[in-house]
């Protein structure tokens, strides 16, 4: 798929190879699901991936952006501070390791972007300012941002936007004053994998652009069929726009099915919020229900997919067989487990790592003669009965619609008329402004080289070390001064030595390879360049050891306890940045520096 499409190796190339944010959009069935699969697995990058809802963390593999961020579901106000109180409802109170983890990612990574409030993604900016950069966006991290702002939209009561109003031009995303301070980068994805008939391409795109006009129309009222009822055995779903709707034709399907219901409840272990449940807490079926997959098979046979429609065969106290439609093979069901996840920092790697704090057990199917619109979102189908004349949201409709691999395969059960289609301007005028954003080939390789150069200045940067010695070196000025007063002397003459050899050198060195960098058009294989690299990976890695020994030199010790534990912090500081300075100069002097190899290894370490 990478290698075909542009759009996509583009997209990989800002992740991988840039610092920069990006906002990868798209009409459904792109590929942005598949790209946000390959970045999981194959990144070198320390990442997370996080989501507006339980369900689409789930699907994404991730954790919620309210969860991780222990952030409470009321508005956030701009300019407010995070305050623990019953007012609020903050927390914001972290672990050392969440701390780590926020601190050390490389690329902050948000599905459905398009149904993230503004306000929501601004609580996130202040939380990420106060553990990183407080003067950079997000903290300086790298995001990347998937959705469509023309599927489903974010949730604002009335209440809640009188509120956010005076602050926000829109709900949306877009509207956040943190992002509207960064630098970001938009790839739109334009081959569509999910259709191949070009007039219903044509079609769902007049309507995801508000072209839908008299012929497009007439061409998707062509597809209404009043009373339309297929047999069972065609594997229709009806789409629908309200919970109600779908329970309601649910239950009744079910009831006029002759023969036993069997219920199935859900196994659930450790913490699993029952609005992230994944599946039916209690699956009530029968012989001849129809029912919908909602998980991928993970035996690895591909049995299955999350969406594909079937009908129950066979059925006991303790077997499902399923049939679907599309295959005569049964399908033996066994449970399926998810989990819910949060995310750790290894104490031996110091890896980013997924800590399964719950699960959920059940059989990955649910009653499918009708779904929700919003339950649809991501999914794909071959026949849908489709209600969209009760639209009430932004998007709703094109959603719907795009669910469907073919027009043919397509029916309304009610005409659609231009009310249903339900577009908001704000979302065109962001749409248009995107295009700005769209990075050249030039510009590309210009975000490349100011990266490779970023990265080179991090290795290269000294002021956090030398800010661990001199808080270790105040304190021992500070109180123990008559206690350990070689211990000082030495400790000062080393922070002047540190001060003026690595440092202030650094400082001279960085427009050194600056200019080479500048100057080489292929300088991350410029023989040059690696060459004065490895010459100042050499001279630095002589230059710490003068502060090791120091630091082994003596331990200060007091009896008192406030004092003990700040220059126990102190200490670990210091040295646990010092090891991964060495750690990382002694890489690269024997491997050289490589993008991709330096942040596998720059990965490992908790800087």
């Amino acid at each position: 798929m990478m290698e075909e499409n542009p759009q996509l190796a583009l997209a990989w190339k800002l992740v991988e190879n840039t610092g920069a944010s990006l906002f990868l959009t798209g009409k459904a069935g792109t590929g942005k699901t598949a790209f946000l699969r390959k970045v999981r697995s194959e990144s070198c990058k320390r990442l997370i991936v996080l989501a507006p809802t339980g369900i689409a963390a789930i699907n994404a593999g991730g954790v919620t952006l309210h969860s991780f961020f222990q952030l409470p579901l009321a508005p956030y106000v701009p300019e407010t501070s995070f305050t623990a109180n019953e007012k609020t409802g903050y927390r914001f109170r972290f672990s050392k390791e969440k701390i780590s983890i926020i601190r050390s990612i490389d690329l902050l990574v948000i599905d459905e972007i398009s149904m993230v409030r503004a306000d929501l993604l601004d609580s996130i900016d202040q939380v990420m300012r106060k553990y990183r950069d407080r003067d950079k966006p997000f903290g300086g991290v790298q995001l990347l941002l998937i959705g469509d702002v023309q599927q489903l939209a974010p949730v604002a009561k009335e209440t809640e936007w009188q509120m956010l109003k005076k602050f926000y031009d829109t709900p949306y995303f877009f509207s956040s004053r943190a992002l509207r301070q960064t630098d970001y980068c938009v790839v739109e994805l334009e081959k569509v994998y999910r259709q191949n008939d070009t007039r219903f391409i044509s079609l769902l795109n007049n309507i995801r652009e508000n072209r839908c006009d008299k012929p497009a129309l007439d061409l998707l009222n062509s597809r209404y069929m009043p009373g339309f009822h297929p047999p069972q055995e065609e594997g229709y779903i009806r789409l629908v726009t309200h919970n109600a709707q779908a329970q309601r034709i649910n239950d009744l399907e079910l009831q006029k099915l002759p023969g036993r219901s069997y219920a199935f409840r859900a196994t659930i272990e450790g913490k699993f919020p029952d609005f992230s449940y994944p599946a039916d807490k209690v699956l009530e079926l029968k012989k001849g229900a129809q029912i919908m997959f909602v998980k991928n098979d993970s035996s690895g046979e591909h049995r299955f997919y999350n969406g594909m429609i079937g009908e129950v065969t066979h059925i006991s106290p303790s077997t499902i067989e399923v049939r679907g439609k599309e295959s005569p093979t049964p399908i033996l069901l066994k449970q399926e487990t998810w989990k819910n996840a949060k995310y750790a920092l290894n104490g031996e790697t110091k890896e980013i790592t997924e800590e399964v704090e719950g699960t959920f057990r059940q059989y990955p199917i649910r009653l499918a003669w009708a779904i929700t619109v919003h339950k649809s979102q991501g999914l794909t189908f071959s026949k849908a009965i489709i209600d969209i004349s009760r639209s009430f949201a932004h998007g709703q409709a094109y959603v719907a619609l795009s669910r469907c691999r073919t027009l043919e395969g397509l029916v309304l059960s009610k005409p659609v008329t231009a009310d249903a289609i339900i577009r908001d301007s704000s979302v065109e005028m962001f749409t248009h402004e995107c295009h700005r954003h769209i990075p050249s080939e030039q510009q590309c390789q210009t975000l490349q080289q100011a990266y490779y150069q970023n990265l080179l200045s991090g290795l290269f940067d000294f002021n956090l070390l030398e800010q661990s010695l001199r808080q270790y070196v105040r304190l021992l000025d500070e109180f123990l001064y008559k206690r350990y007063p070689r211990l000082l002397a030495e400790g000062k003459a080393e922070t002047e030595r540190f001060h003026q050899n690595l440092t202030e050198v650094a400082q001279k060195f960085q427009l050194q390879y600056t200019r080479l960098v500048n100057a080489s058009a292929n300088y991350a294989e410029d023989g040059y360049l690696q060459s004065r690299i490895h010459a100042g990976v050499t001279y630095f890695k002589t230059q710490l050891e003068p502060l090791t020994r120091y630091l082994e030199s003596g331990t200060p010790d007091t009896s008192n306890k406030e004092l003990k534990k700040r220059l126990k912090t102190a200490l670990e500081n210091l040295t646990t940045t010092l090891r991964n300075k060495q750690t990382l100069l002694s890489f690269v002097e024997k491997e050289g520096f490589r993008t991709d190899s330096y942040l596998k290894q720059k990965a490992i370490l908790s800087l």
